[in-house]
């Protein structure tokens, strides 16, 4: 499949910073039908050194950082799970919060029955910590940015769905109205900030948000 529009933000020897359109895989699903994906894209299309170092989900758009070498995937991914990077989302969220901004510190966990989704579990979730806070209001929802501490799976979606505010066009979470509020899922990852893995250089890229 071609890049399409897939847009490289940067590239040098040891990395790849990339805007992932919503509607694609960072990479290969199990299912043969779910093969198309971020990662062969780039590999078919340029840059057969491409190895991933995290992933959006399918539907979530933005900012995607991959390595070109062993060295610096090892490095980058070092970073993450010491949770030495920078990110933040763009996000339309359903009504209007009470408050300005705030933090959501609620534990998730996978839920096998309602696959695939995620819940909120004082018992057996993992911890998972958001910031959030509101960049414009406009009638029925919000323009926020959030700011995962902790990178669960679903966080931001669940999170938000906890304090009765979910994603607008969010097809596992969403209720009526905020699934039908927009024609995709409203969120993109508009920002990251990691420390180059070769040079040690502090860097920042940031891609604003198609909705």
């Amino acid at each position: 499949m071609p890049l399409s529009n897939t847009q490289i933000l940067h590239e040098d020897a040891a990395i790849l910073v990339v805007n992932k359109p919503t509607l694609l895989l960072s990479v290969p699903g199990r299912a043969e039908d779910n093969k198309d994906c971020l990662i062969t894209r780039l590999q078919e299309n340029g840059y057969p050194d491409a190895l991933i170092v995290h992933r959006l989900d399918w539907e979530t758009s933005g900012i995607i950082l991959l390595a070109r070498d062993a060295a610096s995937h090892r490095e980058l991914s070092r970073q993450f799970h010491d949770r030495e990077t920078e990110k933040a989302y763009t996000a339309l969220c359903w009504g209007q919060p009470a408050l300005d901004s705030g933090s959501i510190d609620l534990p998730l966990r996978y839920d096998p029955p309602t696959k695939p989704r995620h819940v909120v579990d004082h018992e057996h979730g993992k911890h998972a910590l958001t910031f959030w806070r509101i960049l414009e209001r406009r009638g029925d929802h919000c323009r926020v940015e959030l700011t995962p501490i902790t990178g669960r799976s679903h966080q931001l979606r669940v999170h938000m769905l906890s304090i009765g505010h979910p994603l607008l066009g969010d097809r596992l979470y969403a209720n009526p109205e905020a699934l039908a509020a927009h024609e995709r899922l409203c969120l993109h990852a508009s920002m990251l900030a990691f420390t180059h893995p070769v040079t040690g250089q502090s860097l920042r890229f940031e891609c604003p948000a198609p909705f």
